[in-house]
């Protein structure tokens, strides 16, 4: 009977062990992904913004198709600002817009919609999807060329003149709030 019981005790303590070091396993591996998509997307960015002017920007006052003028290099030296390269045919801009919506409550936002349409195209489309943010409407991407725009998405945050962090592709909410936390 002694035996029996030592029997069950060994079978129950190995599954434990088991169940603990597959729980490091895939911590271990978890880490290890993350590690690695974390090189890829900063490799990416790199990539992407090796046109991105690096030198003090000259100001440049814009107009957005409500008919505002912005000057977003002007403003930074005040405080930092969110500069929004996108797109209304942009299958990941529909994942960041959202999050650019959500950052003009709280800090300067100016967006530039490039070849996206006439001021009435963009115009239905940022109040179907409700968007609150400014728009400077670049319907042939000269815009986005002057700025060295490669891709869309692109977020960039300029203080003092400067473009102090850029990226490019899908962004979420924590990185480009932290973006623009570290800008200040």
């Amino acid at each position: 009977m002694s035996d029996n019981t030592n029997a069950k005790k060994s079978k129950v303590k190995p599954s434990q062990s088991t169940k603990g070091s597959s729980v490091k396993k895939w911590a271990k591996e978890g880490f290890t992904l993350l590690l690695i998509m974390l090189i890829v997307s900063t490799a990416m960015d790199w990539w992407r913004n090796q046109s991105i002017p690096q030198n003090t920007l000259a100001p440049t006052v814009y107009t957005a198709i409500n008919g505002e003028q912005y000057d977003p290099v002007s403003l930074s030296y005040e405080k930092p600002v969110l500069l929004y390269f996108w797109a209304t045919w942009c299958g990941i801009c529909k994942f960041v817009s959202p999050t650019i919506n959500w950052m003009n409550d709280d800090y300067t936002v100016i967006s530039v919609a490039m070849t996206s349409g006439e001021n009435d195209r963009l115009n239905a489309y940022m109040n179907y999807h409700d968007y609150q943010f400014p728009v400077v409407n670049d319907p042939s991407g000269q815009l986005g060329h002057q700025w060295g725009i490669a891709a869309t998405p692109t977020v960039m945050v300029l203080r003092d003149g400067k473009i102090v962090s850029s990226t490019t592709g899908i962004s979420t909410p924590p990185g480009i709030w932290a973006r623009m936390a570290l800008a200040k």
